[in-house]
């Protein structure tokens, strides 16, 4: 199969498989407002048939916290597990809060672990917080993803004053908005994690 016909093909294909999300929780702390968020956010990755989430919850992982550290055999299967979930993804979807300026140590953690996984890849970002709505926490982790040869999408989805935007029931009490920006940045996404998984099915990435 010459790379004309190998394109053809892989273009064909990527335009009917749904693009494979990862919805990467950071947050671990206890009384977190993250799942609030999540929930709001997969709602509207269910809309889309264009898109199949799995979310990642680094407040289930409980991973080793030393790069250095030789994990043993439950650690080394915990590891191969999210490996494989974040291989497998076409795109990652990034729900921060910001701590101290910046963002949630355990995602660090996560990030640090691992470096095939993410690459050639679009990574976008919704984030939470007081005034900020935990932007700062987003400007830090597009360095960090550059370094590890990951593309970033420019619009966000932004929380500011978050406890005070949502009902009871986990509902945005003025939607219009946010829905507004959630749609740019799937589009953004998805187009970004198409014409990488398909580049990538005709030339393997060489970062």
């Amino acid at each position: 199969m010459d790379l004309t016909t190998a394109a053809t093909t892989a273009t064909a294909l990527s335009a009917t498989a749904p693009l494979k999300v990862a919805v990467i929780l950071a947050s671990n702390r206890e009384g977190r407002f993250a799942p609030v968020v999540a929930d709001w956010f997969r709602s509207r990755t269910d809309e889309r048939p264009d898109i199949a989430t799995d979310l990642v919850d680094v407040a289930a992982l409980e991973l080793p916290t030393a790069l250095s550290y030789r994990p043993g055999p439950e650690d080394q299967a915990l590891l191969a597990e999210v490996s494989g979930r974040l291989a497998d993804a076409d795109a990652f979807v990034v729900i921060t809060p910001e701590y101290n300026h910046s963002y949630p140590a355990p995602l660090k953690n996560l990030i640090d672990w691992h470096r095939a996984e993410w690459q050639a890849k679009p990574v976008a970002f919704v984030s939470y917080g007081g005034v900020s709505g935990g932007l700062r926490a987003v400007e830090h982790l597009r360095q960090v993803f550059a370094e590890l040869h990951t593309a970033s999408i420019r619009d966000t989805v932004s929380f500011h004053n978050a406890g005070a935007l949502f009902d009871d029931e986990g509902r945005h009490k003025d939607p219009a908005g946010p829905d507004a920006a959630a749609k740019t940045l799937l589009d953004q996404l998805v187009w970004w994690g198409r014409a990488l998984r398909d580049a990538k099915a005709v030339h393997p990435y060489g970062g």
